[in-house]
């Protein structure tokens, strides 16, 4: 029981990995708040944990939705200690082909999201001090033909995330980032449902196979308990020894 007492806002917790790190932190003792436009399936997590999980309905492109979800959260369970910045959209398309819109909406999905989630959260962090983790991708720093608007704003998030590390530390606020490789759920489930580029991919594991999202939840717990109480600006990535061409 790790994260006994404390308390977790998770964008995107509704469904693939936001959800495994939802369920793990419920498993460690932690009270959850699980933020998503849609609710998805998320009742059975909720009938399972009535006293600790919530669920409430976020749209995280806008300032006032983040800011209500922190105050609900705060006022609920008297303090927030925790805020994952999980919510994201990948929009492939070589650049020439790429729409605009679905251009704009990584960028305000992944960066500007992450920024505002941010913001809204530091008021009800710096009370107890607290931990913001960032989820950016393993395409922040490896080439991927055809994903120039998410390897961007991975990337993006991870320079973010350096940054506001270093200006949130004396409000006692640590921000760290995970680094997902491929993995058997969200995104990586839609790959792997494609032949075609699994068979691509497949072959730059470097232990023989995709991660579970139960090892990215792991990683979270780390860096939402004491055990990482001095790891601060970092990011960490959870691939197995991805390879790449």
């Amino acid at each position: 029981m790790r994260l006994a007492g404390r308390t977790a806002v998770i964008t995107g917790g509704t469904r693939g990995l936001g959800r495994a790190i939802a369920e793990r932190y419920l498993d460690e003792g932690a009270n959850v708040v699980a933020a998503a436009r849609s609710p998805y399936d998320f009742k059975e997590v909720l009938d399972r944990h009535p006293d600790r999980a919530r669920l409430e309905i976020v749209d995280v492109t806008r300032a006032d939705s983040l800011r209500t979800l922190m105050t609900s959260a705060h006022e609920h369970f008297g303090g927030v200690d925790v805020v994952v910045a999980n919510a994201g959209v990948s929009r492939d398309g070589r650049i020439e082909r790429l729409p605009e819109e679905q251009w704009q909406e990584m960028i305000d999905t992944n960066l500007t999201g992450t920024f505002l989630t941010t913001q809204a959260a530091v008021p009800v962090l710096r009370e107890r001090g607290g931990r913001i983790i960032n989820i950016s991708s393993s395409m922040a720093t490896r080439v991927a033909v055809g994903a120039a608007g998410y390897c961007a704003t991975k990337a993006a998030i991870e320079m973010f995330t350096k940054v506001s590390a270093i200006e949130l530390a004396r409000q006692g606020i640590l921000v760290n980032a995970l680094a997902p490789g491929i993995i058997d759920a969200g995104m990586g489930q839609d790959l792997k449902s494609n032949d075609k580029a699994w068979e691509a991919y497949r072959t730059r594991f470097a232990l023989g196979r995709a991660g579970r999202a139960e090892e990215v939840a792991d990683a979270a717990v780390f860096l939402a308990s004491e055990a990482s109480s001095y790891v601060n600006g970092h990011v960490l990535e959870v691939n197995g020894g991805l390879l790449w061409a």
